[in-house]
Parts: C-alpha cells; sequence; structure tokens
C-alpha cells in the first residue's frame, strides 16, 4: 500500500511541474512593441597621452628590463546617447571597468518602443572632448513587432552597426 502512495505521489508531483513548464505562460515583452538592445564593451581613451621616450631612453630600458613606455592607466568613461525620431530615449555615461579604471566600459539596454518606420541615432564620445562626438550613425530603419533591433559598436569596423 505504501509503495501504491509513493507511486502517486511521484506522479502527481511530476504532473505538476510539467504543467509548470508551460502554464503559466511567461512573455518576455510585448508582441505589439519592438525592442531595440544597445549592447558595446569600448576602452576610451587614456586620461593622460603616453609619455614618448626618446631613441637613447627607450634603449637604457630595455637593458635595465624596464618597460618601454609610460603610460596614466585609467581611462575616460564613455558617453553614450540614443535618439529616436529627434527624442534622446537614452543618454548615459559609463565608468571604465578595473581596479584602476584602466579596463573598457560596457553598456548593456534595452527598451521598447513602437513598431513601424523610425531614424535612430547612436552617438558615443571616449575622448576628452566637451562638445560633439566621437562615433555616430543615423539610418532609418523598420521596426516589427515583437521583434528585436540591435545596436552594435566596434571601433575596429567603424562605429555603430545596426542590425
Amino acid at each position: 500500500m505504501s509503495r501504491l502512495v509513493l507511486v502517486l505521489l511521484y506522479a502527481a508531483f511530476a504532473v505538476f511541474i510539467g504543467y509548470l513548464s508551460v502554464a503559466p505562460r511567461y512573455r518576455y515583452a510585448d508582441p505589439e512593441l519592438a525592442s531595440i538592445k544597445l549592447s558595446l564593451s569600448h576602452a576610451a581613451n587614456r586620461i593622460e597621452d603616453c609619455v614618448r621616450l626618446t631613441p637613447d631612453q627607450i634603449n637604457a630600458r630595455a637593458r635595465r628590463g624596464e618597460l618601454l613606455d609610460e603610460c596614466e592607466r585609467e581611462r575616460l568613461p564613455l558617453s553614450v546617447e540614443i535618439e529616436l525620431d529627434g527624442e534622446i530615449v537614452l543618454a548615459l555615461t559609463a565608468t571604465p571597468s578595473g581596479l584602476w579604471k584602466d579596463g573598457p566600459a560596457s553598456v548593456y539596454e534595452r527598451f521598447d518602443v513602437a513598431a513601424g518606420k523610425h531614424t535612430i541615432t547612436s552617438r558615443l564620445r571616449d575622448s576628452d572632448r566637451i562638445a560633439g562626438w566621437d562615433y555616430e550613425h543615423t539610418e532609418s530603419v523598420e521596426l516589427s513587432p515583437g521583434r528585436y533591433f540591435t545596436i552594435r559598436f566596434r571601433a575596429e569596423t567603424g562605429g555603430f552597426a545596426y542590425r
């Protein structure tokens, strides 16, 4: 008798777990809206430029086994801005990673917008300039409902890429 009760309890538990795997239905995003994702990791310029060594200094350091450059480790923060149809929807400053703030700054943002045709402008500043942007990209895109639109950044390939 006790084995039958145990089997029934295990079966009821398995049915309960099976039910939870399909219900309640989980919606990650609103199916009527489009989602825009911004994903980037970029090392901004250093706070101070590296000191240029003379050939004599380089030779002396090489003989002593010292580093061949003098650079401040700390990097500048990144400024990022996303504009959608003339309205700024995201403006942030990302601090560099690392104990000495010498690593890349990483940004991951996701926001939902109405589906349809939009003009998206992405901007990034990684230098110590006060006004203007180091990278800027504008494109007209068609956003589909329930779909993701990704904004990526790679300095090696010229900046922002949309897909």
